[in-house]
């Protein structure tokens, strides 16, 4: 991958861009490109906006995957994640757009995200979405959060 251009974020100042859109995501060559792991990223602060209300909603976001050619930057992924602090959408479209745009640009053998949200109108609601079938010989973790149970 020597024409993977250098990341944008890494080492410099970044502002959180304004939307899900703006913002860019690096990738750097994977430094163990031929075995087969698995990496796992938790927001457990991830918020965005109700559609309806405009009222924020909060989710624990893990996301899993298996790299291919390239690794998601830290920085930026954090950076994409909090570029929807202002961006209004369904649990379902965030959680489901999050998973297919890291697949679409990182190109991973195989990605998992679960969207913990917490409760909306009393009810909580969980998206899972995944690229395929995990590689055979992958070890997945179960992802940890347990189902919201309020404070019982």
């Amino acid at each position: 991958m020597a024409d993977t251009p250098s990341p944008l974020h890494l080492g410099q100042s970044s502002a959180l861009p304004a939307s899900p859109d703006a913002a860019v995501l690096d990738f750097v060559p994977n430094p163990r490109g031929g075995a087969l792991y698995l990496v796992r990223f938790a927001a457990p602060e991830f918020t965005s906006l109700c559609p309806v209300t405009g009222q924020p909603d909060f989710a624990h976001l893990v996301i899993d995957y298996a790299p291919q050619q390239s690794i998601v930057e830290s920085k930026s992924l954090k950076l994409f994640l909090g570029s929807f602090r202002n961006h209004a959408g369904f649990h379902e479209d965030v959680t489901v757009g999050i998973g297919q745009r890291l697949c679409a640009e990182m190109k991973p053998r195989w990605l998992r995200i679960g969207g913990y949200w917490y409760p909306r109108g009393g009810i909580p609601i969980d998206v899972f979405w995944q690229s395929g079938t995990a590689p055979d010989g992958l070890w997945v973790p179960d992802q940890g959060v347990a189902s919201y149970r309020g404070r019982g």
